[in-house]
């Protein structure tokens, strides 16, 4: 049934806008909106398929893709968008499948660049694919590319040689040897054969290494993938999975990897997280090893690769979090607990490391800090059974608990504690068994306070603190605010360091305009969250502190900390572009564009979204161009060039700047690179008002007009262009330009006018005058 027309295009309005601001959740709802109307839409399901992308969601948008390529068949991009996507969750067998047929369909639209590019693709992943490199060297020797197409023959002819073919292996060593007669590896191959010795097998090309990890790690958990996974392999597949995409980074040759290379290049020299091209090699050989010994059960030798790349600088709670449980299990437990320590903030592996730090601390019979451990995992994996908005509510609940058990001497109670509790969630079905759990509960209105699950598990000396916050809060309900404060001072002998208790404190004297002192009580419980590892709890506190007063720096630095050490680079992101602002609004450009820096180099090292790049980038260029340095203006919108090849705000800086620079040539360069760029795209009008827009700016220039007049004659409108092209001769002869304006007549002469006779005979009389 035909949906409605008005509806499905403000649905894909709505996604385009959100996509544009990067709100890519929007994105996502706006399109499958569209697509209620129309669920067959190729270009709605091609925009839904790159927001999942842009979210991470790879499984969907490559789901989205496959259904693109099968309505539009004959297009090959969706088809390509399938391999990429293919390879990006370790799907060889698909990439290749789908790789080959995008080549295969870009070489029908005759785009053989493209073609090509995706046969690379599958020799990459599939070194010894015979078809792949049959392609390839067919194309390769009808474009003349004599030195690859010999390249790929003898390569066709070492897989033809170990299949047994030794008549068509000879064919291909000849093929080879008729196109490069002087060719080293065709004569070398020609000898080997001669010999009776088997031809070297091909290669894999650049980029192959990340889409295999990426296989392996998918394969490690298969076993277990039906029956699920306890929190601890959960963490473990989670980030082996993390470090498998950044080795798909870190190999990937694609236009968007040498943009992130521009962007080092940007930041090489300014400190920070970003490596050194050999220190990033190292990283990348150990990685990749680590995950190769994991895949084979080799635990050790993968704990001392991770090492050896935690030694190169490449720091990362993924890193940390696999090498704590290697090492846990190696029975090396002080190394062990120093690298959990620094995983524990992550939102991903926080469960995992409280859990392996509870059973470590209990192998060295030290209960107290076990059971302390146990009591923070259920904390965890409690909020995962109310709902999100009183998940920071639950998590208060277990406060006073923790606070009850911290001095508690009895060790069969606090084995009791450990024992129940990691028999509770180190499970394949532990989240089964928690909303069970909660199903067998007291049922509560919706008002009411949630008890936590660990009420099931021991009974704590708690109930006085939590009465004593109930009346601390009617009071101040009833503007009875000493008396709360009274009362909450009296709930502080019973539990000293229960931080809620503290954060209430400091609400109450936000409510008596009191917010300086509110401020130092929110940042000691802020730190205090932050030291026991609880990264949510101290973001929710520095948003307040922000809220109260969004000039404190400090502030905003430590909420930035705390993001990054929880994954949300995003959101980290965000804090950096506002505390950028706050530098800008202080004319402290200096520490503004330093920040940006910061900020671009988070973008890198981080799982963030690729398109804050060309906006940081931008912010960058303009300062440099209100400090009046140019230099560095210009090699910062290069950079946004390559990102942004359609911005044609950066085009325009680009071509201004090289003029104000006297670079005239350059700025012409530039200039010719855009518009043949549109002229691609069929955008010849386009490229006429930018070159006309440019004039009016820069009247004086004459290759400006000259530019502006040859694509004036492109378009159809030769006799404008004639007309610019005769003011412009007339006004060069008027300066003595002589030579210049044998320049312009000749390009009119080219435009073959109707009156061309008339114009050769004047460049005849100028040239011999």
């Amino acid at each position: 049934m035909s949906g409605r027309e008005d509806i499905f295009q403000k649905a894909m309005n709505d996604g385009h806008s959100a996509a544009w601001d990067q709100e890519w959740d929007k994105a996502v709802a706006a399109y499958r909106q569209a697509l209620q109307e129309f669920p067959d839409h190729p270009k709605a399901l091609n925009s839904l398929g790159l927001a999942l992308y842009q979210l991470g969601r790879f499984e969907e948008a490559l789901q989205t893709y496959i259904n693109v390529a099968k309505i539009s068949s004959d297009d090959p991009v969706p088809m390509e968008k399938v391999a990429q996507l293919s390879e990006r969750i370790g799907d060889l067998k698909m990439a290749v499948d789908a790789a080959l047929r995008a080549g295969d369909l870009f070489l029908k639209q005759r785009d053989t660049e493209k073609a090509l590019e995706n046969w690379v693709r599958v020799t990459n992943i599939s070194p010894e694919n015979a078809v792949a490199h049959s392609r390839l060297a067919q194309v390769h020797e009808k474009l003349g590319h004599p030195q690859q197409a010999v390249t790929e023959y003898l390569a066709i002819a070492s897989i033809l040689q170990r299949a047994g073919n030794i008549e068509k292996t000879k064919e291909m060593v000849n093929k080879a040897l008729s196109l490069l007669p002087n060719s080293i590896e065709a004569r070398q191959a020609d000898s080997l054969l001669k010999g009776g010795q088997l031809l070297p097998k091909p290669l894999r090309g650049k980029g192959g290494t990340g889409p295999i990890r990426m296989a392996q790690v998918k394969e490690l958990e298969k076993p277990k993938a039906s029956s699920g996974l306890d929190p601890v392999a959960e963490g473990r597949q989670k980030a082996l999975t993390q470090l498998a995409e950044m080795l798909f980074e870190f190999s990937d040759d694609s236009p968007s990897a040498q943009e992130r290379k521009g962007i080092s290049a940007i930041m090489r020299g300014t400190g920070g997280i970003s490596l050194q091209q050999s220190e990033q090699t190292k990283v990348v050989m150990h990685l990749g090893m680590a995950i190769d010994a994991q895949t084979k059960g080799n635990e050790a030798q993968a704990a001392e690769e991770l090492e050896a790349a935690l030694e190169a600088g490449f720091a990362h709670p993924s890193l940390y979090y696999v090498l704590g449980l290697l090492r846990f299990k190696g029975e090396k437990l002080e190394s062990a607990q120093r690298y959990l320590q620094n995983a524990i903030k992550h939102n991903d592996y926080a469960l995992g490391t409280r859990l392996l730090l509870g059973q470590l601390f209990a192998a060295r019979s030290q209960l107290n800090p076990a059971a302390l451990e146990y009591l923070e995992a259920l904390k965890i994996a409690d909020s995962v059974t109310v709902p999100v908005e009183r998940a920071d509510e639950i998590s208060q609940q277990y406060e006073p608990l923790i606070e009850a058990n911290q001095n508690q001497q009895d060790d069969a109670a606090l084995r009791k504690i450990c024992d129940n509790v990691s028999s509770l969630l180190m499970r394949s079905d532990w989240r089964e068994q928690l909303f069970k759990m909660r199903d067998q509960m007291p049922k509560q209105q919706e008002s009411d306070m949630i008890a936590p699950l660990a009420d099931v598990i021991l009974q704590a000396q708690s109930s006085t603190v939590l009465e004593s916050m109930t009346r601390v809060n009617q009071l101040a309900r009833t503007g009875n605010l000493r008396s709360a404060m009274d009362e909450a001072y009296y709930a502080m002998q019973h539990a000293p360091t229960y931080l809620p208790l503290h954060m209430l404190m400091g609400d109450l004297l936000v409510q008596e305009k009191h917010d300086a002192d509110a401020i130092v009580k929110y940042s000691i419980v802020a730190h205090a969250y932050s030291v026991r590892g609880e990264a949510a709890q101290a973001t929710k506190i520095l948003r307040r502190i922000i809220q109260l007063a969004p000039m404190d720096l400090g502030a905003r630095n430590r909420l930035i900390d705390q993001l990054i050490a929880r994954g949300q680079v995003d959101d980290a992101i965000r804090e950096y572009l506002e505390l950028a602002a706050i530098y800008y609004r202080l004319a402290d450009l200096n520490m503004a564009r330093k920040t940006y820096t910061t900020a671009l180099r988070v973008v890198q090292q981080g799982n963030a979204d690729r398109e804050w790049n060309a906006h940081i980038l931008q912010r960058m260029a303009d300062i440099d161009l209100q400090r009046l340095d140019w230099k560095q203006a210009l090699r910062v919108y290069e950079q946004i060039r390559t990102i942004a090849p359609d911005d044609s705000t950066t085009r325009r800086q680009l071509v201004e700047l090289n003029l104000r620079m006297a670079q005239t040539d350059k700025a012409m360069q530039e200039l010719e690179n855009y518009t043949t760029h549109l002229e691609s795209q069929n955008k010849n009008d386009v490229a006429v008002l930018f070159i006309e827009d440019l004039l009016k700016e820069h009247p004086e220039q004459p290759l400006l007009k000259r530019a502006f007049a040859m694509r004036l004659h492109q378009a159809g409108r030769t006799e404008e262009a004639i007309s610019v092209l005769d003011t412009l001769g007339e006004t060069l002869m008027q300066t003595g330009n002589k030579q210049a304006a044998i320049e312009v007549i000749t390009q009119i002469v080219m435009m073959n006018p109707p009156n061309a006779e008339d114009y050769r005979r004047l460049l005849l009389q100028m040239q011999s005058s």
